[in-house]
């Protein structure tokens, strides 16, 4: 339940994000917050990372600060965020001390890029809100893509749980909802039912899918891969 409390958390209309570590994940995660019109405050120890993503403006304003210093952080404010993503994964003792002071120094929900098993437990011990292994999950998603090629998407909701789009299979073509019974035969909800341009929430049971269509499906992974 933990990820689910997060996600729930910084839906809340917060706009503010402060993200510590400006390499290349970092940077990738401040360029999405900056595009989607998020405040977001970049942070690292590095002066020339710090100039380039304020160059490139893929942040509302970036700071040159070393997150192992506690005193660092709080006269810089980084305490006062709510959400605070530490991307120096590659950095164990790095991470791992600025993981603690945030957590110290009250930041209600801290986000780790982790880059081994050890690594993930040392900061699920810390109590870090969310934790991503984005080498991991890359190299899980490719190995979906190139065996499951009818999954459009795939956003996983925990190891053994996703929300997917999936093409729909011949055989589900000129067929209702009600008549394909997918909760009852696959053990899977449907959410959605469209196109790329248009998708029908909650459809009806009487719907029926045609070729080309994408059903957003939602249960176990195992269920999920029968379909496909």
């Amino acid at each position: 339940m933990r990820t689910v409390n997060f996600l729930n958390l910084i839906r809340q209309d917060k706009r503010q994000f402060a993200v510590i570590g400006l390499g290349r994940f970092g940077r990738a995660v401040c360029e999405t917050f900056h595009k989607n019109g998020y405040d977001v405050l970049g942070i690292d120890q590095d002066e020339k990372l710090v100039a380039e993503a304020l160059a490139d403006r893929v942040v509302g304003n970036a700071i040159t600060l070393d997150s192992t210093d506690d005193n660092a952080l709080r006269e810089a404010g980084v305490f006062e965020f709510e959400t605070v993503i530490v991307a120096i994964g590659n950095y164990l003792k790095e991470s791992i001390i600025t993981c603690l002071n945030l957590k110290e120094g009250g930041v209600k929900s801290v986000v780790a890029k982790v880059s081994s098993d050890i690594h993930e437990k040392i900061l699920q011990r810390l109590g870090v809100d969310l934790i991503v292994f984005p080498e991991q999950e890359a190299g899980q998603d490719l190995a979906y893509r190139l065996t499951k090629p009818a999954i459009v998407d795939r956003f996983r909701l925990d190891c053994e749980n996703s929300i997917v789009e999936l093409l729909a299979p011949e055989e589900f073509w000129d067929k209702t909802l009600a008549e394909l019974q997918l909760r009852k035969n696959y053990g899977v909800s449907v959410l959605a039912i469209g196109s790329e341009e248009k998708f029908k929430i909650n459809p009806s049971p009487q719907e029926k899918i045609s070729e080309g269509m994408i059903l957003v499906l939602i249960g176990l992974n195992d269920n999920i891969h029968r379909l496909v």
